[in-house]
């Protein structure tokens, strides 16, 4: 039986992910200060948290209401990361969004305290904003990152 990976400290995810803040938005990039998308905020915290990227990340569409069989997006994280239920989702957690009730989740954000997260949004970059009960509804997983 395999031992669960240790998940990094949530204030050092934290940390790292709020000095992405103010990165203008860029689609399918990973460069702080330069441009990111939501997942490129996540590849770039991975990256200073755990180390190089496992696997290179195929060219994926911005269609927030793609729908298919396969939830693409989990299915990549859960490759490395620890699942936890969203319920148990803290703050330094990576959560998924399902933006549209009958889409896969393609949208992703990492919790920074109870009530707020950090993401990038398109024409906003990088922002930390209030997990509304409206943004809270819409995670479909959760994940840890794994300590280095």
């Amino acid at each position: 039986m395999t031992q669960p990976l240790a998940s990094a400290d949530p204030a050092r995810v934290i940390a790292i992910a709020r000095s992405w803040l103010g990165t203008p938005y860029h689609d399918q990039a990973s460069l702080r200060g330069v441009g990111c998308d939501c997942l490129g905020l996540a590849r770039g915290v991975w990256r200073e948290i755990v180390g190089p990227e496992p696997f290179p990340i195929p060219p994926y569409s911005r269609d927030w209401g793609e729908t298919g069989p396969r939830e693409v997006l989990a299915d990549g994280a859960r490759r490395m990361m620890p699942e936890i239920a969203p319920a148990d989702a803290g703050p330094g957690t990576l959560v998924l969004f399902r933006m549209d009730s009958r889409a896969i989740a393609k949208h992703v954000g990492i919790l920074t305290g109870p009530d707020t997260f950090l993401h990038a949004y398109e024409r906003l970059g990088v922002i930390e904003e209030p997990l509304t009960a409206a943004w809270r509804r819409r995670i479909a997983f959760a994940f840890l990152f794994p300590q280095h």
